[in-house]
């Protein structure tokens, strides 16, 4: 059984930012499957689903960014998912936009969201999807990623969700991370 989560936060005031960018990645592969977050428990909505003949679990925490771990551990536990089965999608403000970088394991790279994930479930040996926001450059981190794309943002974001979908169908069909990495990094 796989976990695949998106980070964000909950919310219409939150809906398309770049901080949602995990959300956004995940929402768009739902979409594509004809699937949908139809649970509310776990602080988080999710749904369990049969993939290609693989049980996966997929899921957007409603606990905020700063606070994703509970809603992830909460879940890896109650399914007893082990976190090398477990692969997080969020936005990286040290990438250009667009791009995609995976990743197993290694410190959260001050992303409070991974910090989170990586107290609550007592490891960093969990993945990584990286989907890159770009650091701001005249506005204040809080005011960039907490703003949506523009139109041409957009469509590099757009491609990468396709990306990511493709990474995602892989990922529950069992390729490593390293296979992953080698594929799409």
């Amino acid at each position: 059984m796989k976990i695949i989560a998106g980070l964000g936060n909950p919310g219409k005031k939150y809906d398309q930012t770049k901080h949602n960018t995990g959300f956004m990645a995940l929402d768009n592969y739902l979409r594509k499957n004809n699937l949908a977050l139809d649970k509310d428990k776990f602080e988080g909505l999710w749904t369990k689903q049969k993939v290609a003949g693989e049980d996966a679990i997929f899921l957007e925490p409603q606990t905020f960014m700063n606070d994703s771990g509970r809603s992830v551990a909460q879940v890896a536990n109650f399914f007893k998912v082990k976190p090398e089965d477990i692969m997080i999608i969020h936005d990286d403000m040290d990438m250009p936009i667009g791009k995609i970088r995976l990743r197993a394991g290694g410190k959260s790279g001050g992303h409070n969201g991974i910090k989170s994930i990586i107290r609550d479930l007592g490891t960093d040996k969990f993945n990584r999807l990286k989907i890159g926001i770009r650091h701001p450059e005249k506005a204040t981190v809080v005011s960039w990623v907490l703003t949506p794309f523009n139109d041409e943002q957009q469509k590099l974001m757009d491609a990468a969700f396709a990306t990511s979908g493709e990474i995602i169908a892989d990922f529950i069909a069992g390729k490593s991370c390293q296979y992953l990495m080698n594929k799409y990094n």
